[in-house]
């Protein structure tokens, strides 16, 4: 159970802040929501039932700086996690996406990023696909990692690289 104030990463829609939790009726019965607003913008609300676990399941709370700091040092040893196969590769990546396992979203990137420096050695680039997810893993991990550290979404990467071992 979550409270009011608290600060969760929800899914892929980034930081939020849990403003209330209400009753409501959006559907044919009233029932109980997380009212999250996204602390980057006034435009984001998004209301979660409270009593669905797989709506719930998407909330997590944010990492300390301490947090932050372990999964940047440890950045180094996260295996890549390649799959040749298409479908089974596009199953596995939907499901880190989902679960938003912070040590396994590291891998996801550091997979991605190793696959698109190696086919960029032929002139090409990674398929759609994986670019997408590439994309969302930064995001979600990039995002936290500012709000963790205090410091702006764009100076990220710069610190990753100055504390990775």
């Amino acid at each position: 159970m979550y409270n009011i104030g608290d600060v969760v990463m929800y899914g892929t829609f980034g930081i939020c802040r849990i403003e209330s939790i209400e009753k409501r009726k959006l559907t044919k019965q009233e029932q109980e929501y997380y009212i999250l607003k996204n602390i980057n913008t006034d435009k984001n609300v998004y209301y979660v039932p409270t009593n669905n676990e797989a709506a719930v399941g998407k909330l997590h709370a944010v990492c300390s700086k301490a947090e932050a700091d372990s999964l940047i040092a440890h950045m180094a040893s996260e295996k890549p996690i390649w799959i040749d196969n298409d479908a089974k590769r596009k199953e596995e990546y939907t499901r880190i996406i989902r679960d938003a396992n912070k040590q396994e979203i590291i891998s996801l990137i550091k997979t991605l990023y190793l696959r698109s420096k190696e086919v960029a050695k032929s002139g090409k680039k990674l398929h759609a696909a994986d670019q997408g997810f590439l994309s969302t893993a930064e995001n979600m991990l990039f995002e936290e990692l500012a709000y963790a550290l205090g410091i702006d979404r764009s100076e990220v990467v710069g610190y990753i690289e100055r504390h990775i071992t």
